[in-house]
């Protein structure tokens, strides 16, 4: 597997590997929505925490752990998803660290922005894709099965939330030899939405 950070483009999003002139539209994508971090992260991008949180994600950018890619549409930045716990070794990696500003749920933007993610991971030569989600956010487990994903089980009290509240995280993946399938699916759903993310009669994430 050879992952390198590159921008991604269709007519829906364009996702650009982040870097210091997407820090100011992230935290104000961020600030759009203050309560969900609170019910639903293990982590906040909100008030003092956005800090924190932008220099670990260089760091680990630098390292080559992750690759975070800024969520534009129409030239703004509306929110962030990552490649994450990438493992050349094994081939592996996980898609998530996922935020969008409320007006840009439940249409287009995600499932546009995870047929780039994962197209590009399968092409880079990736074998597993696997997602990470709090066994509290129904919203966002029923958007990685509709993506195409298959559950693999619950880890029970994983991990301690910024907020001190312990969850149990839900896993699933898709795998190489999916992704073609997959792919075809998220393209027939994406086929008759209008060009642009916030905007117009869209498929549900």
């Amino acid at each position: 597997m050879r992952l390198a950070a590159c921008p991604l483009e269709n007519a829906f999003v364009r996702l650009e590997p982040l870097e210091a002139r997407h820090r100011d539209g992230l935290r104000a994508a961020a600030e759009a929505d203050r309560d969900i971090w609170e019910r639903l992260y293990p982590y906040s991008l909100v008030g003092e925490h956005f800090e924190p949180y932008w220099q670990r994600t260089l760091r680990e950018q630098d390292a080559g752990s992750l690759i975070g890619h800024a969520v534009m549409v129409d030239g703004s930045v509306i929110g962030v998803s990552c490649i994450l716990a990438i493992d050349p070794v094994n081939a592996t990696v996980e898609i998530g660290g996922t935020y969008y500003r409320p007006e840009c749920r439940g249409g287009v933007v995600n499932p546009a922005a995870k047929h780039l993610l994962l197209g590009h991971v399968f092409a880079s030569g990736a074998r597993r894709a696997g997602f990470k989600v709090d066994a509290l956010n129904a919203r966002s487990r029923a958007a990685v099965l509709k993506l195409g994903a298959t559950q693999e089980g619950i880890l029970r009290r994983d991990r301690v939330c910024w907020t001190g509240r312990i969850r149990d995280t839900v896993v699933f993946s898709i795998l190489a030899e999916e992704w073609p399938a997959v792919s075809d699916r998220l393209l027939s759903r994406l086929a008759d939405a209008p060009a642009t993310g916030t905007s117009g009669p869209t498929p549900d994430r």
